[in-house]
Protein backbone atom coordinates (compact mmCIF):
# COMPACT_ATOMS: atom_id res chain seq x y z
CA UNK A 1 0.00 0.00 0.00
CA UNK A 2 3.16 2.47 0.79
CA UNK A 3 2.97 3.45 -3.33
CA UNK A 4 -1.06 5.03 -2.70
CA UNK A 5 -0.06 7.19 0.62
CA UNK A 6 -0.69 10.87 -0.51
CA UNK A 7 1.82 12.70 0.63
CA UNK A 8 2.13 12.60 4.60
CA UNK A 9 1.35 9.78 6.65
CA UNK A 10 -1.77 9.33 8.86
CA UNK A 11 -4.52 6.99 9.77
CA UNK A 12 -7.00 8.33 7.07
CA UNK A 13 -4.97 8.02 4.18
CA UNK A 14 -3.47 4.71 5.20
CA UNK A 15 -6.73 3.73 5.01
CA UNK A 16 -7.54 5.20 2.23
CA UNK A 17 -4.68 3.45 0.76
CA UNK A 18 -5.29 0.53 1.95
CA UNK A 19 -8.77 0.74 -0.41
CA UNK A 20 -6.62 1.80 -3.52
CA UNK A 21 -4.61 -1.00 -2.79
CA UNK A 22 -7.40 -3.89 -2.57
CA UNK A 23 -9.64 -2.49 -5.74
CA UNK A 24 -6.56 -3.17 -7.92
CA UNK A 25 -7.10 -6.19 -10.16
CA UNK A 26 -3.01 -7.23 -10.16
CA UNK A 27 -2.24 -6.66 -6.67
CA UNK A 28 -0.36 -9.45 -5.28
CA UNK A 29 -1.68 -10.23 -2.03
CA UNK A 30 0.38 -12.60 0.57
CA UNK A 31 -1.45 -15.91 1.51
CA UNK A 32 -2.47 -16.04 5.32
CA UNK A 33 -0.51 -18.36 6.92
CA UNK A 34 -1.71 -21.55 9.44
CA UNK A 35 -0.60 -21.80 12.90
CA UNK A 36 1.21 -24.80 11.88
CA UNK A 37 3.01 -22.75 9.53
CA UNK A 38 3.83 -20.07 11.76
CA UNK A 39 4.99 -22.92 14.10
CA UNK A 40 7.51 -24.04 11.93
CA UNK A 41 8.63 -20.45 10.61
CA UNK A 42 9.04 -19.43 13.86
CA UNK A 43 11.54 -22.46 14.63
CA UNK A 44 13.94 -21.81 11.25
CA UNK A 45 13.95 -18.13 12.37
CA UNK A 46 15.11 -19.05 15.57
CA UNK A 47 17.44 -21.69 14.47
CA UNK A 48 18.95 -18.54 11.75
CA UNK A 49 19.71 -16.41 14.92
CA UNK A 50 21.20 -19.26 16.85
CA UNK A 51 23.47 -19.87 13.85
CA UNK A 52 24.43 -16.39 13.56
CA UNK A 53 24.85 -16.02 17.18
CA UNK A 54 27.73 -18.86 16.72
CA UNK A 55 29.27 -17.42 14.26
CA UNK A 56 30.18 -14.24 16.04
CA UNK A 57 30.90 -16.13 19.44
CA UNK A 58 33.45 -18.05 17.19
CA UNK A 59 34.91 -15.32 15.81
CA UNK A 60 35.13 -13.47 18.93
CA UNK A 61 37.34 -16.73 20.31
CA UNK A 62 39.41 -16.45 17.34
CA UNK A 63 39.92 -12.95 17.92
CA UNK A 64 40.95 -12.55 21.55
CA UNK A 65 43.11 -16.09 21.30
CA UNK A 66 44.62 -15.04 18.13
CA UNK A 67 45.94 -11.59 20.18
CA UNK A 68 48.20 -13.96 22.15
CA UNK A 69 49.35 -16.08 18.74
CA UNK A 70 47.34 -18.64 19.06
CA UNK A 71 45.43 -19.64 15.55
CA UNK A 72 43.31 -22.56 15.18
CA UNK A 73 42.46 -23.83 11.56
CA UNK A 74 39.31 -23.08 9.74
CA UNK A 75 36.02 -24.20 10.48
CA UNK A 76 34.17 -24.50 13.24
CA UNK A 77 34.94 -28.24 14.24
CA UNK A 78 38.52 -27.19 14.63
CA UNK A 79 37.84 -24.51 16.88
CA UNK A 80 36.10 -26.75 18.96
CA UNK A 81 39.03 -29.10 19.28
CA UNK A 82 41.64 -26.31 19.39
CA UNK A 83 39.98 -25.01 22.54
CA UNK A 84 40.42 -27.49 24.90
CA UNK A 85 44.23 -28.19 23.74
CA UNK A 86 44.65 -24.16 24.89
CA UNK A 87 43.04 -24.66 28.09
CA UNK A 88 45.24 -27.48 28.54
CA UNK A 89 48.50 -26.15 27.58
CA UNK A 90 50.45 -24.33 30.44
CA UNK A 91 53.18 -23.58 28.22
CA UNK A 92 51.23 -21.56 25.47
CA UNK A 93 51.52 -18.07 26.99
CA UNK A 94 47.96 -17.49 28.42
CA UNK A 95 47.03 -16.56 31.99
CA UNK A 96 44.73 -17.92 34.61
CA UNK A 97 42.64 -14.84 34.70
CA UNK A 98 42.32 -15.47 30.32
CA UNK A 99 41.86 -19.31 31.22
CA UNK A 100 38.90 -18.42 33.03
CA UNK A 101 37.44 -16.30 30.51
CA UNK A 102 37.90 -18.66 27.60
CA UNK A 103 36.29 -21.33 29.74
CA UNK A 104 33.31 -19.52 29.58
CA UNK A 105 33.27 -18.74 25.94
CA UNK A 106 33.94 -22.17 24.94
CA UNK A 107 31.09 -22.87 27.33
CA UNK A 108 28.77 -20.41 25.77
CA UNK A 109 29.50 -22.07 22.51
CA UNK A 110 28.63 -25.32 23.44
CA UNK A 111 25.71 -23.71 24.61
CA UNK A 112 24.89 -22.76 21.39
CA UNK A 113 25.78 -26.06 19.63
CA UNK A 114 23.40 -27.63 22.10
CA UNK A 115 20.34 -25.18 21.17
CA UNK A 116 21.19 -25.32 17.55
CA UNK A 117 20.97 -29.36 17.63
CA UNK A 118 17.67 -28.71 19.81
CA UNK A 119 15.65 -26.29 17.38
CA UNK A 120 17.45 -28.59 13.97
CA UNK A 121 15.91 -32.04 15.58
CA UNK A 122 12.22 -30.19 16.35
CA UNK A 123 12.61 -29.35 12.08
CA UNK A 124 13.38 -32.73 11.24
CA UNK A 125 10.99 -33.75 13.21
CA UNK A 126 8.45 -31.75 11.20
CA UNK A 127 9.77 -32.49 8.12
CA UNK A 128 9.52 -37.11 8.36
CA UNK A 129 5.78 -36.56 9.21
CA UNK A 130 4.89 -33.66 6.91
CA UNK A 131 3.79 -34.99 3.39
CA UNK A 132 4.87 -31.94 1.37
CA UNK A 133 8.27 -32.18 3.11
CA UNK A 134 8.40 -35.56 2.20
CA UNK A 135 7.77 -35.01 -1.26
CA UNK A 136 10.55 -32.13 -1.21
CA UNK A 137 13.09 -33.92 -0.03
CA UNK A 138 13.25 -36.64 -2.59
CA UNK A 139 14.75 -33.61 -5.07
CA UNK A 140 18.40 -33.42 -5.32
CA UNK A 141 19.70 -30.47 -3.79
CA UNK A 142 16.64 -30.42 -0.92
CA UNK A 143 17.55 -31.40 2.30
CA UNK A 144 15.38 -31.47 5.58
CA UNK A 145 16.14 -28.26 6.81
CA UNK A 146 15.15 -26.76 2.93
CA UNK A 147 12.09 -28.90 2.35
CA UNK A 148 10.71 -27.33 6.13
CA UNK A 149 11.42 -24.26 5.18
CA UNK A 150 10.37 -24.33 1.73
CA UNK A 151 6.03 -25.28 2.72
CA UNK A 152 3.37 -24.41 0.32
CA UNK A 153 3.88 -22.54 -2.91
CA UNK A 154 0.05 -23.05 -4.02
CA UNK A 155 -0.02 -19.15 -3.71
CA UNK A 156 2.26 -18.87 -6.88
CA UNK A 157 0.84 -19.71 -10.25
CA UNK A 158 3.75 -20.67 -11.62
CA UNK A 159 7.27 -22.31 -10.51
CA UNK A 160 8.84 -19.14 -12.18
CA UNK A 161 7.07 -16.87 -10.04
CA UNK A 162 8.08 -18.72 -7.15
CA UNK A 163 11.49 -18.26 -8.16
CA UNK A 164 11.06 -14.97 -9.18
CA UNK A 165 10.01 -14.20 -5.49
CA UNK A 166 13.21 -15.80 -4.33
CA UNK A 167 15.43 -13.16 -5.97
CA UNK A 168 16.64 -16.01 -7.92
CA UNK A 169 16.13 -14.38 -11.80
CA UNK A 170 18.07 -11.60 -13.36
CA UNK A 171 17.22 -8.11 -12.36
CA UNK A 172 16.11 -5.63 -15.33
CA UNK A 173 17.56 -2.82 -16.52
CA UNK A 174 15.60 -1.69 -19.62
CA UNK A 175 14.69 0.95 -21.81
CA UNK A 176 14.07 2.13 -25.19
CA UNK A 177 12.92 -1.20 -26.69
CA UNK A 178 16.68 -2.36 -25.27
CA UNK A 179 16.69 -5.45 -23.12
CA UNK A 180 19.85 -5.16 -20.17
CA UNK A 181 19.62 -8.16 -17.80
CA UNK A 182 21.41 -7.70 -14.75
CA UNK A 183 22.88 -10.35 -11.65
CA UNK A 184 19.79 -11.68 -9.50
CA UNK A 185 17.49 -9.74 -8.22
CA UNK A 186 18.07 -10.82 -4.70
CA UNK A 187 14.37 -9.92 -3.28
CA UNK A 188 12.36 -11.70 -1.07
CA UNK A 189 13.19 -14.31 1.36
CA UNK A 190 17.04 -14.31 1.65
CA UNK A 191 16.96 -17.52 4.04
CA UNK A 192 15.71 -19.82 1.44
CA UNK A 193 17.27 -18.61 -1.09
CA UNK A 194 20.49 -19.07 0.62
CA UNK A 195 19.56 -22.68 1.52
CA UNK A 196 18.40 -23.28 -2.46
CA UNK A 197 21.57 -22.00 -3.40
CA UNK A 198 23.93 -24.55 -0.84
CA UNK A 199 22.29 -27.09 -2.02
CA UNK A 200 22.71 -26.81 -5.83
CA UNK A 201 26.33 -26.29 -4.73
CA UNK A 202 26.57 -29.23 -2.95
CA UNK A 203 24.96 -31.28 -5.87
CA UNK A 204 28.30 -29.54 -8.21
CA UNK A 205 30.21 -32.66 -6.55
CA UNK A 206 27.81 -35.05 -7.19
CA UNK A 207 26.94 -34.22 -11.01
CA UNK A 208 30.33 -35.43 -12.74
CA UNK A 209 29.91 -39.12 -13.27
CA UNK A 210 25.66 -38.86 -13.78
CA UNK A 211 24.30 -39.30 -17.04
CA UNK A 212 20.38 -37.83 -16.03
CA UNK A 213 19.21 -34.92 -17.73
CA UNK A 214 19.74 -32.40 -14.83
CA UNK A 215 23.20 -33.58 -14.43
CA UNK A 216 24.13 -33.47 -18.14
CA UNK A 217 22.35 -29.72 -18.76
CA UNK A 218 24.72 -28.81 -15.46
CA UNK A 219 28.13 -29.77 -17.19
CA UNK A 220 27.29 -27.89 -20.53
CA UNK A 221 26.05 -24.73 -18.60
CA UNK A 222 29.61 -25.02 -17.11
CA UNK A 223 31.50 -24.98 -20.03
CA UNK A 224 29.71 -22.24 -20.90
CA UNK A 225 29.20 -19.58 -17.93
CA UNK A 226 31.13 -19.33 -14.41
CA UNK A 227 30.17 -22.22 -11.97
CA UNK A 228 28.83 -19.40 -9.79
CA UNK A 229 26.19 -18.19 -12.05
CA UNK A 230 25.70 -22.05 -13.28
CA UNK A 231 24.89 -22.53 -9.17
CA UNK A 232 22.50 -19.85 -9.20
CA UNK A 233 20.92 -21.28 -12.29
CA UNK A 234 20.83 -24.87 -10.92
CA UNK A 235 19.10 -23.26 -7.72
CA UNK A 236 16.49 -21.53 -9.82
CA UNK A 237 15.61 -24.09 -11.70
CA UNK A 238 15.08 -26.54 -8.36
CA UNK A 239 12.58 -23.81 -6.91
CA UNK A 240 10.91 -24.24 -10.36
CA UNK A 241 10.49 -28.18 -9.76
CA UNK A 242 9.74 -27.53 -6.69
Amino acid sequence: MKPYVKSNKNDRLDAEAICEAVSRSRMRFVKIKTVAQQDIQAAHRIREELVHQRTAKANQIRGLVGEYGLVAPVGIGQLRAALPRWLEDAENGLADAFRVLLAGLAEDLRHLDDRIDMVTESIERHAHTDPLAKRLMTLRGVGIITASALGDAQAFKRGRDFAASLGLTPRQHSTGGRDRLLGISKRGDSYLRTLLVHGARAMVRYTGGKEDNLSHWFRQLTERKHVNVAVIALANKTARIA
